[in-house]
């Protein structure tokens, strides 16, 4: 009889449940808005590129993808379905994430937040945009067709409508799963009154819940722990925050002097830089510069400090990371070694300041 080889454990990435339900996803996530199209942004990265981050993510047990249909004007969708299909995913095992709201570019180079803050109707972008039953329909089908996949695992509302009747919206969220092009929806950037305005409506009119939350949520913006964050609890629904490092603000010490007028490529072309929450966050210098001093405590960097923080705070899933760098995707993967101190917490955490609310309307 032959024996069997041991089975032994090869992936840095462990998995856990998102919120209550039944899926599983990477203690980390790998955001796509930086894949895509050079085109969009300058920094974004094209197919080629995204090819490799998706392989590194994958090898190291990273198998949760978050896009969006506005990223790259779909081009984002488009080279991670490339790069599932290239590097022969299996499509069983990984998750993928897409959103719902935003109008998709007729050009690659067309700025999304130009285009909203103009009225998408406005800029022949009719019913192309908010959660109608027609545009629902009509954007998970474009998704799926970028994507080259049969279903959506997790379709993000990206947005509130107060357009749209919320029993339309509902209802036709509720469709697209039973019509097998979703197997779970979330939602994305809102408020908690919102988010329990929707939820509140699913559950009591039998309809498709929503399982998680991407909300905005760092060591310098903790705007969500207020109301978002228990009411994710009291629902059951799992926290996977974007923009853990604030757009970069968290990973590197605070500019002084000349060093203000450093910026990197993202910074100096990205509609929300950095500098946006040291604006709007009386607290957040204080922050980043306890971020330096724990780094140095541990011998970490800032980024794995930063991320490592989101990571420990009850009711969150895992994070949402994105970078353009094979290096810093590498850097970033250091934090799940990382275990901060309850003083360590409570240091980093005490000389935040309330900021205004932004992002999200």
């Amino acid at each position: 009889m032959m024996s069997s080889t041991p089975l032994k454990p090869s992936r840095r990435v462990k998995y856990v449940r998102l919120g209550s339900s039944g899926l599983k996803v990477s203690q980390i996530i790998l955001g796509c808005m930086s894949y895509g199209s050079s085109e969009w942004k300058a920094w974004a990265l094209d197919e080629d590129e995204t090819v490799k981050h998706i392989k590194f993510a994958y090898d190291a047990g990273i198998q949760t993808f978050d896009t969006a249909n506005a990223y790259s004007n779909g081009m984002s969708e488009v080279v991670l379905g490339k790069a599932i299909q290239r590097l022969q995913l299996p499509r069983e095992e990984i998750v993928v994430m897409t959103k719902v709201f935003g109008s998709v570019g007729k050009t690659v180079n067309v700025n999304a937040m130009e285009l909203f803050l103009a009225g998408p109707d406005n800029c022949g972008y009719v019913n192309q945009h908010g959660l109608s039953r027609k545009h629902i329909f009509d954007s998970v089908k474009a998704s799926l067709k970028r994507l080259q996949l049969d279903y959506i695992d997790v379709l993000q509302v990206h947005r509130f409508d107060y357009e749209t009747p919320i029993e339309e919206t509902m209802q036709a969220l509720h469709d697209v799963v039973k019509a097998g092009h979703v197997r779970y929806l979330g939602m994305s950037s809102c408020h908690a009154w919102q988010f329990h305005v929707m939820q509140n409506y699913a559950i009591t009119h039998d309809l498709t819940p929503f399982i998680s939350m991407t909300n905005q949520y760092s060591l310098v913006y903790r705007e969500e722990e207020r109301e978002m964050m228990p009411s994710l609890k009291h629902f059951g629904v799992g926290s996977i925050p974007w923009s853990t490092l604030a757009r970069g603000a968290l990973s590197r010490p605070v500019p002084v002097g000349t060093d203000s007028e450093k910026q990197t490529l993202r910074e100096a072309t990205d509609d929300i830089p950095a500098s946006t929450y040291f604006a709007l966050g009386a607290g957040t210098k204080d922050v980043v510069n306890r971020v330096e001093e724990i780094a140095k405590k541990y011998g970490a960097t800032m980024s794995q400090i930063s991320l490592a923080w989101v990571m420990a705070k009850d009711g969150v899933t895992a994070p949402v990371v994105g970078t353009t760098s094979l290096e810093k995707l590498d850097d970033l993967l250091g934090a799940l070694e990382i275990k901060l101190s309850t003083e360590d917490m409570t240091y980093l955490e005490e000389p935040y300041k309330p900021m205004k609310i932004f992002l999200y309307n």
